[in-house]
């Protein structure tokens, strides 16, 4: 059997030597995503693979917010209880991903990989399953008019979870015009911050979310970092893109989309469980805080893109 082992080289960089060795010297072929290719190539620096994507002989598939670690095991003092959603597919949208996964191999190590490209059926035929890859090769920015079309698209509700959330200018405006048409919007985020300058930012724009009828939630029993949007009672997302600027347009990303009632009121269970474990938050808590805490928060907001 072959397999192949691809990892982020920034995101995994205290990936201990020895077990890399160790899956090589089994007989794993291992690769480095390579975002860093020398001084010619220092500003693919900041681009990164923040795909999570599984693939076997072409006839199963996973994807979505789960990386390999023993934060996700719940195993971290500081996050404590990991909330992530993982999916995973069968039927000839498989091959979707595994094009994702071919391309980004390629990439990296520039070989060709031999692959089953055969389309296997599934029994449930009639399920529809659009895979979405996105990055900074692309023409467009996907990974953001994709949030921004489902957003505009929604006509009674739209909830969504990231554990980043600092949207661009384009989805924040998006978030309030489908609350001001009285679109249910409905914003997970954590409680406990990852990333100190992302947590500080979003402080400087909630305000005016919270004003336009947008509803933030903090999870409260460990650190959130799936990656969930609902559209009404009609479809639901589960993939890799947060709400914020790093997989809008630096990240490769990748986002299963999938257009049922039966897997919406799936989602929409699950994600009510989540809320009920939530604090919503206040535009007084928010508001009232010291300006100094609010010139802090502006300048995280400035300087988020980059984290």
């Amino acid at each position: 059997m072959r397999v192949c082992f691809l990892y982020d080289e920034i995101g995994s960089r205290k990936l201990n030597e020895g077990y890399l060795k160790e899956l090589s010297e089994s007989g794993v072929e291992v690769s480095p995503f390579r975002s860093s290719r020398g001084l010619k190539h220092r500003f693919q620096l900041n681009f990164r693979n923040h795909r999570k994507i599984a693939v076997v002989d072409g006839k199963q598939g996973w994807i979505g917010g789960f990386n390999v670690g023993n934060e996700y095991l719940g195993k971290s003092a500081k996050h404590g209880p990991w909330r992530d959603t993982h999916l995973k597919v069968q039927g000839p949208c498989v091959l979707g991903l595994q094009e994702a996964f071919w391309e980004d191999w390629h990439w990296a190590t520039g070989a060709v990989i031999t692959l089953n490209w055969h389309a296997e059926s599934h029994p449930q035929q009639d399920q529809q399953v659009v895979i979405v890859p996105s990055g900074p090769a692309d023409k467009q920015d996907t990974a953001g008019l994709l949030v921004q079309q489902l957003i505009h698209s929604a006509n009674q509700r739209f909830w969504v979870t990231s554990p980043y959330f600092v949207p661009d200018q384009g989805v924040q405006d998006s978030l309030r015009l489908a609350a001001m048409r009285g679109v249910d919007v409905r914003v997970m985020i954590p409680e406990r911050p990852d990333h100190l300058l992302v947590f500080l930012s979003a402080f400087s724009f909630l305000p005016d979310m919270l004003k336009a009828g947008v509803k933030i939630y903090r999870y409260q029993p460990g650190f959130l970092h799936q990656k969930v949007m609902l559209i009404d009672h009609s479809s639901a997302t589960v993939g890799t893109v947060n709400l914020d600027n790093r997989s809008f347009r630096l990240n490769f990303e990748i986002t299963a989309f999938i257009p049922s009632a039966d897997f919406a009121n799936d989602v929409a269970t699950m994600l009510e469980a989540d809320f009920s474990k939530c604090r919503r938050v206040t535009l007084d808590e928010v508001s009232q805080r010291p300006m100094w805490k609010k010139v802090v928060s502006r300048a995280a907001y400035l300087m988020a893109p980059v984290q």
